[in-house]
């Protein structure tokens, strides 16, 4: 099985072409299950229903022909709204700080490793938070028993764990069952990666097609803007 390539984090990126794409809602099937996990967290700002371009639906139908027979995505998150995106960032920060220990860090330094796992609210509808375009998608990968694979770490942890390549690192591969998470995240990373979308570093849940991210590394101009409310979804 092909391993993760270590990839740098990536840097603000303004190149643009917006479409004007439609947005879908994506219901449990059999490709994949959604199960939104912000309400569950009672999240203020929490968004129900699952919302992403187009274009990335079409292409997530093909990352789910990727996975083995069986096999099937569950979707954590999608299209955020703004409001949600600024209570993650406020919330998440002081957690952030604590367990990286970054309490006498700068500001610049405290806000380098807080963006590494939610974007920063910027207000700016031309350079949004990712998932406030429909472009950006939170996952995991189901059995054929319905149950959710080992990844070595949950979803919005912070640590190191969470990075895309972690158990590619030799020294982290010492038994068996890390070689499974090792692979797990593999069968994850080139099914979406395969279709695509390209893969956000320090998450390995985190996939983009069309937004900023996309862009950074697929070196084109991002295709969809932000969009801040439910209301602009349907309006």
């Amino acid at each position: 099985m092909r391993p993760i390539p270590k990839i740098a984090d990536p840097q603000r990126y303004v190149e643009s072409a917006f479409t004007d794409s439609a947005f879908i809602e994506l219901k449990s099937n059999d490709l994949w299950d959604v199960k939104m996990l912000y309400p569950v967290l009672k999240m203020e700002h929490a968004e129900r229903q699952c919302f992403v371009r187009q274009e990335m639906h079409e292409r997530l139908r093909a990352a789910a022909g990727n996975l083995p027979m069986g096999y099937r995505f569950r979707i954590w998150d999608a299209w955020r709204p703004f409001e949600l995106q600024h209570e993650l960032f406020e919330k998440y920060s002081a957690d952030i700080i604590r367990d990286f220990a970054l309490e006498n860090k700068t500001e610049a330094e405290r806000k380098a490793v807080i963006c590494k796992f939610v974007s920063d609210p910027v207000p700016d509808k031309n350079v949004p938070p990712a998932h406030t375009t429909g472009g950006a998608i939170d996952l995991t990968i189901l059995d054929p028993e319905n149950r959710e694979l080992p990844m070595g770490c949950g979803f919005d942890a912070f640590t190191d764990k969470t990075c895309a390549d972690y158990f590619e690192i030799p020294e982290h591969v010492q038994n068996t069952e890390q070689e499974q998470i090792r692979d797990n995240r593999r069968m994850l990373y080139y099914a979406m990666t395969d279709a695509g979308f390209t893969n956000l570093p320090s998450e390995w849940w985190h996939y983009d097609y069309g937004d900023r991210f996309w862009a950074y590394y697929r070196k084109r101009p991002a295709i969809y803007e932000g969009v801040f409310t439910r209301g602009d979804i349907h309006g």
